[in-house]
C-alpha cells in the first residue's frame, strides 16, 4: 500500500505543478493562439490532478502539496525566465523541457513503483502521455 501511496502522490504533485506553472503563464502570453493551447494543458492538468485526488481520498491516504518553498522557487523562476523573453517561442522552449523532465520522472516513478495499483499506474501513463502530446504541440511555437 506504500507504494500506491507513492505512485499517486507523485502524480498529484506533478499535475498540481502543471496547474500552477500553466496558470501563471497565462497571466504573461499575449500570443491568442498560444493561449489556447496553454488552456488545454491546464484543463489537462486540472481533470489529472482532480483524478489523483479522489484516488488518494478513496485509499484513505493523505495528499501530500507541494512545499510552499517549491511553489515560490518555481513562480521566481517563470518570472525571472520570462522577464527579458515572453515570447512563445521561449515559453514553449521552457515548457518543453518541463515536460521532458516529466516523461523522464514518470517513467521513473512506474518503474520504482512496480507494486503499486493499477488505477494509481494508468494515471500515471495518462499523465506521461499528456506530456508528450504537450511537446508535440508546444513545437509549432518553436
Amino acid at each position: 500500500m506504500k507504494k500506491q501511496g507513492e505512485l499517486i502522490n507523485y502524480i498529484y504533485q506533478n499535475s498540481e505543478m502543471g496547474v500552477t506553472t500553466v496558470k501563471q503563464l497565462l497571466t504573461i502570453v499575449e500570443d491568442q493562439d498560444f493561449i489556447e493551447q496553454l488552456q488545454v494543458q491546464y484543463n489537462e492538468y486540472i481533470e489529472i490532478n482532480r483524478r489523483a485526488k479522489e484516488i488518494i481520498e478513496a485509499k484513505g491516504k493523505d495528499i501530500v502539496d507541494i512545499g510552499t518553498f517549491d511553489k515560490i522557487k518555481t513562480y521566481m523562476m517563470i518570472n525571472f525566465q520570462t522577464m527579458a523573453d515572453n515570447s512563445p517561442s521561449h515559453i514553449a522552449e521552457m515548457l518543453i523541457i518541463g515536460s521532458n523532465m516529466g516523461i523522464i520522472q514518470a517513467i521513473r516513478q512506474v518503474k520504482e513503483n512496480e507494486d503499486a495499483c493499477e488505477e494509481c499506474v494508468e494515471l500515471m501513463k495518462k499523465l506521461e502521455q499528456t506530456e508528450l502530446n504537450n511537446i508535440e504541440q508546444l513545437k509549432k511555437f518553436l
